[in-house]
């Protein structure tokens, strides 16, 4: 991993995030939520309605709203897009909806080299126009940078092929090492379309971006640098303006091999420890995470006590951004997320590591 670029840092160039981003000292640690908007808060519930997320998405006033939500009752130091990774597959008409409850849900899966065009390139000024004005506005509201993201192209591909949310991912390996031609024509088209909404964003103001790969785990490394890190290392490649983030769900076993794709930062979920995720990567490497979602349901002074252990284990590194170590429980109290990051606002990495102001 390289030193981040600043991007569009704009009137956010001394922000903490950013400056955690690249790695270089800064006031205190900053803190956001995967998931920071969404069922745990009350105020988005009563904005949000019924209706389809796709439809929530599609609207940039509510969307906007939504997304600044959390910046506000919190106080996080990153605003992230509300929006979905399987957005801009349903743009292009593939057919896929998010079904409350269970996830995105194919109504055909991908199956054979005909099903490819169905997947035809992603114009965003047509096809995704809601989303480039929702990251405008934020871009110009927001008291804290955007994070624009989008699905990495192994995750969208696991939906597309299984149809529904898997857990043992049995059609999308068998595709990978039965049909290996489809295999990387598939993951070349979702990669040119993930690379296509990024950019958009990034290009409406977008200060950082996260490339979620939730289900990567489910791979082990020799499958992951055949089939899976290309495509990640080509998007990565394409937005190298701004800091990039790396995130998937039990990938402990291949930290490496994401981290070896050219991004900027690495999202640790909760399994691994994060002093022995940047004892694998490196003492350089810039680090997100990694509180258990789980622990934000217990007693209070469980999850002080659990806060303070994530940011021992950072040692103070000016590399660290704090997160869970994946999204926001529905049913977590936005109280003690107020107190999570009340208590990591109260850690300064430059007091503490290099004598700065506290």
């Amino acid at each position: 991993m390289t030193r981040a670029p600043q991007g569009n840092a704009g009137r956010h160039a001394d922000s903490d995030f950013l400056a955690a981003c690249r790695g270089v000292p800064h006031e205190r640690t900053p803190v956001w939520f995967m998931r920071q908007a969404g069922r745990s808060l009350p105020e988005y519930r009563a904005a949000r309605g019924p209706g389809s997320i796709l439809d929530a998405i599609a609207d940039p006033d509510l969307a906007t709203e939504l997304s600044l939500q959390p910046v506000h009752r919190y106080g996080v130091d990153a605003a992230i897009l509300y929006s979905d990774i399987v957005v801009p597959v349903h743009a292009v008409g593939f057919g896929v909806d998010v079904q409350p409850g269970i996830g995105p849900v194919v109504e055909q899966r991908f199956d054979t080299a005909a099903d490819l065009e169905r997947l035809r390139p992603l114009e965003p000024e047509v096809d995704t126009p809601y989303v480039i004005e929702t990251v405008r506005m934020l871009a110009a509201e927001s008291p804290v940078p955007v994070i624009g993201f989008a699905g990495a192209p192994f995750t969208v591909a696991s939906y597309l092929v299984e149809g529904a949310p898997s857990r043992t991912y049995g059609r999308t390996k068998a595709l990978m090492s039965g049909r290996p031609d489809l295999w990387f024509d598939l993951m070349d088209r979702l990669t040119d379309l993930a690379i296509a909404s990024l950019r958009s964003q990034i290009d409406a103001g977008a200060s950082a971006i996260q490339l979620f790969d939730s289900w990567a785990g489910a791979l082990n490394a020799p499958d992951y640098e055949r089939y899976v890190q290309p495509s990640s290392r080509r998007v990565f490649e394409a937005v190298s303006d701004v800091p990039r983030i790396h995130f998937g769900v039990g990938t402990g076993e291949i930290l490496r091999q994401m981290a070896d794709t050219g991004c900027d930062v690495i999202g640790v979920d909760w399994r691994v420890p994060l002093d022995v995720a940047r004892e694998r990567l490196g003492p350089d490497t810039v680090l997100q995470g990694n509180l258990d979602p789980a622990v934000c349901l217990g007693p209070i002074e469980v999850v002080e006590a659990a806060v303070a252990d994530v940011l021992r284990r950072n040692g103070d590194h000016p590399g660290h951004i704090f997160n869970l170590g994946h999204g926001v429980l529905p049913e977590t109290d936005p109280a003690v997320l107020e107190r999570v990051v009340e208590v990591v606002h109260g850690h300064s990495p430059v007091s503490d590591a290099h004598g700065g102001p506290g």
